[in-house]
């Protein structure tokens, strides 16, 4: 019988497909999957063994996130063969090129001659009980499968060789006779017939092909093992190993279905160039001007970029104007349907800009993408203080993590200038003025952060009112008032009428801007504290927060003092004044502030008749002793009377400055103002009284702040051993070493005024301020600066000079010499 001829159409065995550009595993056995599809599912499998040294694998190590070893993956009932894939001699033997079941109509296999023959050419054997050996037909999958079962018997058992052979590719020798064109590989009717992928059993003979005799590269595993993709943690990433023609992913390869290697990397490029035209700048004249920017060493990108910022910039800019234009309904409608066509976008750093700026002049953002931008920190961090403002007002616990950090940074700039280094009685804690004081950082982000929400507004008073209670910090209650003023400053109607405390601090504002109360301020003020009614008694509560801010006890206190002196010039006394009584009033109220919001016991505190009849004149008493040593000092020698200065002060003073805090309070303002006019007898008179005051009000930081600033003015009495033995040793030591504000303001007052001390009492005062271990920080700092200075005033030692002698040497004679 005459050979068939063989085909022209395909090429010589083994019978690759045309455009095959290299080894995949298994790529036989897979029906409707694309090369691509197949070859990343491969590379990304676990189970598939394959060599560890990475061609384009990425730096970090991949890890996974899901298993997949339990996914089945889809295998056809039949095995898709080559044409060609019988030799001519099985041809001629009526074997089908296709199979059984993929013949049309085929009828079962029947058991006979042709079946025997074709068993044991398959088998090399006519004996039918003997186990068949299943071999892939693909010679690239033989080679695989062959390959596993050589490797077992050439692996290396010490650890050193196994590490020096992982990942290196088989050896390939040549060898063995030239196989015949004739004898291509044969598939086997199980492979044909529904067969799902088994198990290969072990296969120790070499493969040979042409001259070379061929190992196999791989180990196989189930087919059905992985349907899907796995995940890694970095996205998109492929792990690709060494495997034969590999050139490379190509991306949306894997939606392309029945395209061959070449046309798949063909049509891919195509698409990448038409995107690029699609959504690149679409001007004709911007075309030829292009290349102008590569003569510049430009990048593309950079151009784009930059087109890109300013389109963003045109496209914010139409967003504001959107959110101003047209009827309020019409232009939120717009705004609505931008963000909700927008809003996927939000965490593209890029566009985020736009969508903040949409949400930003939106009165109302759904409550749904206010949760989103809530739960993802950096979109909150990125979203604008009219949105935040939308989220605080629902979450209070969130507002508050918001402003605690501003409430600390305010007390603790307070407390820095009181215990500023800088001592001087013209610039002290009061000299700011209130609207400078508003323009503080705390108070405009405070403000910012409320707008005009009037829940946030209540929910910042309902946090001063805690802090109050709980420190009795009056710095709270400070900016209380500040940040209402603050609002009004902004005309912030929204909030200024709603707040029924809002004109008393209007105008008490202006006597603090003034430093006094006169009698028109004095009338306002007295009728909105007589306009409280039935019913509204909590005003009380936060109109006496308002008047127990320091600015405005001091302002009520110098106003008093100077009433005082009118009272004295009048010859009418304290309980004749209503403007006095005013002053009292608003003193009482505001020094019971905290009681009051404590108890929650909203009345004003009832005034002592004692402080008016009995107190407020002897302070009076005080004054015409002042004065009347005063005009005896100016009197001629001659005219002179014996008027000692009265060093005795009543014993019912000092039971007022220790049992009564209006009495306190005053008695404290009048021995500032003594001491500002460098008054030293009454100076000396009064000091020994403030040793005991009612909850150690002496020694508080606020008064003994001015105190040292009106220090100052008596620098020349410090030199003085009676002066700084009353000062040091009879007031401030004796509570220095049980309260540590007393010790710093003790070493301000001494780092300013060493130089006018006695140097003995200098020494001496040094050595009881000495800081001990239990002593803070800002302490033990004031202490090493004073010691710094006081080393540099030590006069050096002076050098002792020789005093030449006075012997002269006498002269050298030289010796006669003997002839």
């Amino acid at each position: 019988m005459a050979a068939v001829k063989k085909s022209s159409l395909f090429p010589p065995d083994p019978h690759y497909i045309p455009g095959y550009e290299g080894f995949v595993p298994q790529y036989t056995y897979q029906f409707g999957e694309t090369f691509g599809k197949t070859t990343f599912r491969l590379l990304t499998d676990p189970s598939v063994r394959k060599s560890p040294h990475s061609l384009l694998a990425p730096l970090p190590k991949l890890r996974f996130i899901e298993d997949f070893t339990g996914t089945k993956h889809e295998v056809p009932d039949y095995i898709p063969v080559h044409p060609g894939d019988l030799s001519p001699r099985e041809a001629m033997a009526g074997v089908s090129t296709l199979g059984p079941a993929l013949e049309p109509n085929a009828p079962a296999p029947q058991q006979g001659r042709l079946g025997e023959r074709c068993a044991q050419a398959r088998t090399g054997s006519s004996d039918t009980a003997r186990p068949r050996e299943l071999r892939p037909s693909h010679p690239g999958l033989r080679l695989a499968y062959e390959y596993e079962q050589v490797i077992p018997s050439r692996r290396s058992t010490t650890p050193q060789a196994a590490e020096e052979k992982e990942g290196r590719l088989p050896d390939i020798t040549a060898g063995g006779a030239q196989r015949r064109a004739e004898a291509p590989c044969r598939p086997d009717p199980a492979y044909v017939q529904g067969w799902s992928f088994p198990s290969i059993p072990e296969i120790k003979q070499p493969v040979k092909i042409g001259s070379a005799t061929l190992p196999a590269v791989a180990e196989w595993v189930d087919a059905e093992s992985y349907n899907r993709f796995p995940r890694l943690d970095v996205p998109y990433a492929i792990q690709q190993k060494v495997t034969s023609g590999y050139t490379g992913y190509i991306p949306r390869y894997t939606w392309i279905t029945g395209v061959n290697y070449i046309q798949g990397v063909k049509d891919a490029m195509s698409e990448f160039d038409r995107n690029q035209k699609e959504n690149g700048v679409l001007l004709p004249s911007l075309q030829s001007a292009l290349p102008f920017l590569d003569l510049h060493g430009t990048p593309r990108l950079e151009f784009h970029q930059s087109v890109f910022d300013e389109l963003r910039e045109k496209l914010l800019e139409r967003v504001s104007a959107i959110a101003l234009e047209g009827k309020v309904e019409e232009r939120y409608k717009k705004l609505e349907d931008l963000l909700e066509k927008s809003f996927s976008l939000v965490k593209m750093p890029s566009i985020q800009p736009v969508v903040m700026c949409v949400m930003k002049h939106l009165p109302k953002v759904p409550e749904k993408k206010l949760k989103l931008v809530m739960a993802d920190k950096d979109l909150y961090k990125a979203c604008a203080v009219e949105v935040k403002r939308q989220i605080w007002q629902d979450n209070q616990a969130l507002f508050g993590d918001e402003v605690s950090p501003l409430l600390k940074q305010y007390i603790l700039e307070k407390e820095n200038i009181l215990f500023s280094s800088d001592i001087s009685v013209l610039h002290n804690f009061f000299t700011p003025s209130p609207k400078t004081r508003r323009q503080g950082e705390v108070v405009q982000k405070l403000t910012q952060m409320i707008g005009k929400n009037v829940k946030l507004y209540d929910m910042v008073l309902q946090f001063l009112r805690t802090l109050f209670l709980r420190t009795r910090n009056v710095h709270y209650c400070t900016l209380r008032a500040e940040l209402l003023m603050s609002l009004h400053d902004l005309d912030i109607s929204e909030i200024c009428t709603v707040d029924p405390c809002h004109k008393f601090t209007w105008c008490l504002d202006a006597c603090i801007r003034e430093k006094f109360v006169d009698n028109k301020r004095a009338r306002e003020l007295q009728g909105f504290l007589d306009g409280v009614k039935k019913g509204q008694e909590q005003v009380l509560g936060d109109l006496s927060m308002i008047l127990c801010d320091p600015f405005a006890i001091n302002t009520l206190a110098l106003s008093t003092i100077r009433h005082l002196q009118d009272l004295v010039g009048q010859d009418t006394l304290p309980r004749e004044s209503p403007d006095l009584l005013l002053l009292l009033r608003m003193l009482s109220l505001g020094q019971g502030a905290w009681d009051m919001i404590d108890s929650q016991v909203f009345k004003e505190p009832k005034m002592e008749a004692e402080l008016i009849t009995k107190f407020l004149p002897m302070l009076m008493s005080f004054v015409v002793d002042d004065h009347m040593f005063t005009v005896d000092q100016k009197l001629p020698s001659e005219e002179k009377g014996p008027i000692p200065y009265p060093s005795v002060i009543p014993e019912a003073f000092t039971k007022f400055l220790q049992e009564n805090r209006i009495a306190c309070e005053i008695g404290l303002y009048y021995f500032l103002h003594i001491t500002k006019l460098r008054n030293k007898n009454a100076f000396l008179r009064l000091l020994p009284a403030l040793v005991e005051t009612f909850s150690d009000l002496a020694f508080s930081d606020i008064f003994l702040h001015l105190l040292t600033g009106n220090l100052t003015l008596l620098g020349d009495e410090f030199a003085l051993e009676e002066f700084c033995t009353s000062l040091f040793d009879g007031f401030f030591l004796t509570v220095c070493s049980r309260k540590e504000n007393v010790h710093r303001h003790v070493l301000r007052l001494l780092l300013h005024l060493h130089h006018k001390v006695a140097p003995i009492k200098l020494e001496s005062l040094q050595k009881a301020l000495e800081p001990t271990k239990q002593s803070g920080e800002a302490v033990k700092e004031l202490y090493n600066q004073l010691t710094e200075k006081l080393e540099l005033r030590k006069p050096s030692p002076a050098e002792v000079t020789e005093t030449p002698s006075m012997e002269l040497p006498l002269p050298t004679v030289p010796t006669p010499t003997s002839r």
